[in-house]
This record gives structure tokens, sequence and C-alpha cells, in this order.
């Protein structure tokens, strides 16, 4: 039986809405039963908080397979919690390789660290930006943005580049290493079909958008970190933190023959995906 922990979160529910279609049982873990009954999804949920050893050893009882896709650094407590023979797919980020660590990444490695460390069987699914969830503001923030800037102010011209992931591939990817079992504690890396500048990628977000390309004006990142804080007093522009500026000056760009080869999944070009993104209502998270 699969235990999914974080059942009412963007990708949680994106499986759990998969795995029903599906036809697959499986125990729904999260903290808020309200959230868990308005999906509207078949299964009886388990509350608990991962800050509750016990209450998440009540949750995890039975399931020979703990699917989570609450943020990495809770590793060590589902490993702690899980039947003694449970398998593990856990999701992790792309951030664990930035060259500037924060809260974020650093919480990656250190959960990483525990399920590498446990000798249980599983997998760590490393995915780059996720654009496509339902309440996800990723792309729609980034066009709101375009829309209301005359030009688009990017570290060095917006040259690094990067290799967004549609949801939909996420849960596939989840789907697969849920099914798959394992035999020791792998990681995989997945992304987008193939890495493209930050630059094509606003333009591609900007032309799914329905909106104008506002020219790039190539800007230092330590001015553009200096400038972040004034989203947050500009009515009607969307928030930026100078750690996102920070990470627009690296490279994200990833080898996914794992993705393909191992979980059997080969992603949707990022024009369909925004195109599946842009046709969807948006709803807040």
């Amino acid at each position: 039986m699969i235990a999914l922990v974080g059942a009412t979160g963007r990708s949680g529910a994106a499986l759990a809405r998969a795995l029903a279609a599906a036809g697959v049982a499986f125990i729904p873990v999260a903290r808020n039963a309200a959230a868990w009954a308005a999906l509207g999804l078949p299964g009886a949920l388990r509350v608990a908080d991962l800050r509750d050893p016990a209450a998440l050893k009540r949750a995890l009882a039975g399931a020979d397979r703990v699917v989570s896709t609450v943020h990495a650094r809770w590793a060590p407590a589902l490993l702690a919690a899980a039947e003694p023979g449970a398998s593990f797919v856990l999701m992790g980020s792309t951030r664990r390789f930035s060259q500037w660590p924060d809260a974020h990444g650093d919480g990656v490695r250190a959960g990483e660290a525990a399920f590498r460390a446990s000798g249980r069987p599983g997998v760590m699914l490393h995915p780059t930006m996720i654009y496509g969830a339902q309440g996800e503001d990723n792309v729609r923030r980034l066009a709101a943005l375009v829309a209301r800037l005359p030009v688009a102010p990017l570290p060095g011209g917006g040259r690094a580049l990067v290799q967004p992931i549609h949801q939909d591939d996420v849960t596939r990817c989840l789907m697969a290493a849920a099914m798959r079992d394992w035999h020791a504690a792998e990681t995989i890396v997945i992304a987008g079909p193939k890495p493209l500048p930050y630059r094509d990628f606003l333009r591609a977000v900007a032309g799914a958008a329905g909106l104008r390309t506002p020219p790039i004006l190539p800007i230092s990142a330590l001015l553009l970190r200096l400038l972040a804080p004034l989203t947050r007093i500009v009515p009607g522009l969307p928030r930026i933190g100078g750690d996102e500026v920070r990470r627009l000056t690296e490279d994200k760009a990833f080898d996914i023959g794992a993705m393909r080869n191992v979980l059997g999944v080969d992603p949707m070009p990022l024009d369909r995906g925004l195109a599946l993104t842009f046709a969807a209502p948006h709803i807040s998270a």
C-alpha cells in the first residue's frame, strides 16, 4: 500500500488525482482535513503533522511504499516513522546543486544525505522549476512582470540557462517511481527536454500569455538585487526576492537520461507546457 505524504499540496494533489484515475489504492496523509475533503478524491485521510513523530508513525502504519511530496528536509522524520521494510519516493529539488546556499537548498541536501545514509531503498527526485500546477505562480508571476515593465532587466542579459518542467511530467515521474521496485537509495534529476537561456524562456512566456516581449536590458545582478525590495512597495508588481535574482546568474541545465531511461518519462516541450498553463484557469494558492 502506498502512503502519499503531502496529499493536499500542489504536487501531492496532482499525484493523488493521477493515482485515483489509475485505480491505484493509496493512503492520503496531510495536516488539513478540510483541504483534502475539498479535493473530492477517494480515500480516508490520515491526519498527521510531520513534527509529531507518533502521529506520523500511525499515519504510515501498514504502508510498504512511502511517496512524499513535502520538502526534502522532512526525510529524516519520514524515514524514522515508516515501516521497517518500506521503500521511498521523495521530492527534492535541483536547488541542492546551487552555488548559492540557502535554507531551501540546505534542507534538500540534508534530506538527501539522510536518505542515502539510511540504507532504505527508493529514489529522491530532484525537479527543476515546476510550472503548470494549479495555484503555481512561477510563469504567471513572470507574465505579470512582463505586462507591466517597459524593459526586462536581466542579469547578464538573461544568458543563464533554465530547464523548467511541467507539473504533468512531475506527476508522471512520481507515478513511475512509485510503481518501480528500488533496491538502493538513488537520486534522479527531472527537468524539461532541453535547457534554454532565461531570456528565451521569458520570450516564450510572453508569447504564451499573449503579451509583447519587452526589450532585454542587461543589468548587473548586484544592482538588480538592490532594486528587488522595490517590488514589495510598488503596487501591482509581483514580489521578487534578492535570492531569486542571484539564482538567475547560474546555469540550471541537467542531463535527463535517467528520467527517460529509468522512469520512462519523456518531458513535453516548453511551448506545449506553456500553452496548457495559460489555457487553464488560474487558482490562487
